[in-house]
C-alpha cells in the first residue's frame, strides 16, 4: 500500500472520529429547571417535584442536570438544589438520579414547611440558568421556569437590562393566575406578552407555555 494511499486513509478515519466526537457533543441535552419559591406559588412545590421524576426518566447519558430555587434575589450558585450530568453506566446513573430526587424532595419538604420568599428574582435565575447550560457544552438547552411569571424586586435589585439566552428555549411551567389576573385577564396575557418579548430579544429560539403537566412530554415536543 503506498504512503499516499496510507495518508488518505489517515485523514479519512481522523474525520471520522472528529466528526463522530461533534456529533456526540450536537446531540447531549442540558435542562435547567427553576422553581419559584415566593408567597403563595411555594405551595405549588409538590408539582415540581413530580416534574423531576419524569424529567430524570427522560434524560440520557451525557446529559446535564441542574434545578434551582427562585427567591428574592437568584443569580447565585446557592440557590443550585441539585445538578448532575449523567454517566453511561447504567448503575451509576440510576445512583445520581436517586441522589437528585432525594435532594430535591428534601427541599420540597423543608417549603411545605415554611414560608416562601418576599420577592421573586426570576430575572437573575434566568441569567444563572443560561450561564450553566453554556458551560455544559450541550447541544439542545432549556430553561424550565415552574413559576406564576410575576416578578417582584426588592428596590436594590437590579434587572432592567439586556441578557443573553442565544440558543436556549425557554419554557414557563404552570402558569397559574393570579387574583388579579382573574380580575382582568388582560394583566395574565400582558404578563406573557411581556416575557416572550424578554426572553425572544435575548436570543432564546423559542417561547412556549406549558400548563398541563398531566402531558409532560409537550414540553419538549417539536413546535408547531
Amino acid at each position: 500500500m503506498s504512503r499516499v494511499l496510507l495518508r488518505i486513509l489517515f485523514l479519512l478515519f481522523a474525520l471520522v472520529a472528529i466528526s463522530s466526537c461533534a456529533d456526540k457533543r450536537s446531540h447531549a441535552q442540558a435542562v435547567y429547571l427553576l422553581i419559584d419559591s415566593s408567597g403563595t406559588y411555594a405551595q405549588e412545590v409538590g408539582k415540581a417535584q413530580a416534574l423531576v421524576g419524569y424529567l430524570l426518566g427522560m434524560l440520557n447519558p451525557g446529559d446535564s442536570f441542574a434545578v434551582a430555587s427562585v427567591k428574592s434575589r437568584s443569580f447565585s450558585e446557592k440557590e443550585i438544589l441539585a445538578k448532575a450530568t449523567f454517566v453511561k453506566d447504567p448503575l451509576q446513573a440510576n445512583a445520581q438520579k436517586r441522589a437528585f430526587r432525594d435532594q430535591v424532595a428534601s427541599y420540597t419538604r423543608g417549603m411545605k414547611a415554611g414560608k416562601g420568599s418576599a420577592y421573586t428574582d426570576i430575572t437573575g435565575g434566568v441569567i444563572q440558568a443560561a450561564e450553566f447550560l453554556n458551560e455544559t457544552g450541550a447541544g439542545r438547552k432549556t430553561i424550565l421556569v415552574f413559576s406564576d411569571m410575576q416578578e417582584e424586586l426588592d428596590y436594590k435589585t437590579v434587572r432592567n437590562f439586556p441578557i443573553n439566552l442565544k440558543g436556549i428555549r425557554i419554557v414557563a411551567l404552570n402558569v397559574t393566575k393570579l387574583t388579579t389576573d382573574n380580575v382582568d385577564p388582560r394583566r395574565y396575557l400582558d404578563r406573557m406578552e411581556w416575557w416572550e418579548q424578554r426572553v425572544r430579544s435575548a436570543g432564546a429560539t423559542e417561547w412556549r407555555i406549558v400548563n398541563d403537566l398531566e402531558h409532560p412530554e409537550r414540553i419538549f415536543s417539536a413546535s408547531r
